[in-house]
């Protein structure tokens, strides 16, 4: 059986191209949910509704999670509420101790 862990680690290798950082430590993944038959829901955001690579981070997080072992049906949920802040950004990634 998949695990949420195993997931964000694959998230983890899926990078913003303007920030040069793994968007779960930019703060864009607001949700994961492992379903009935190994279907995953990943609810996410970007850093704006505007943002100009949205589609290759979203074809990025749909590949790497799909590629995963014992993973079925993957659904990705783009929201904009609440609106992402650098606040939700890793201490890590804010301070810079990455």
């Amino acid at each position: 059986m998949i695990t949420k862990g195993e997931i964000v680690g694959a998230l983890r290798q899926c990078l913003d191209p303007e920030l040069n950082a793994n968007i779960v430590d930019i703060g864009l993944i607001y949700g994961i949910t492992i379903g009935e038959e190994r279907s995953v829901k990943i609810t996410l955001t970007m850093t704006s509704p505007m943002c100009p690579v949205t589609s290759i981070i979203m074809a990025d997080v749909q590949l790497r999670v799909e590629a995963l072992k014992d993973v079925g049906k993957v659904e990705l949920d783009l929201v904009w509420d609440p609106l992402w802040n650098p606040e939700m950004m890793s201490d890590e990634l804010k301070y810079g101790r990455m």
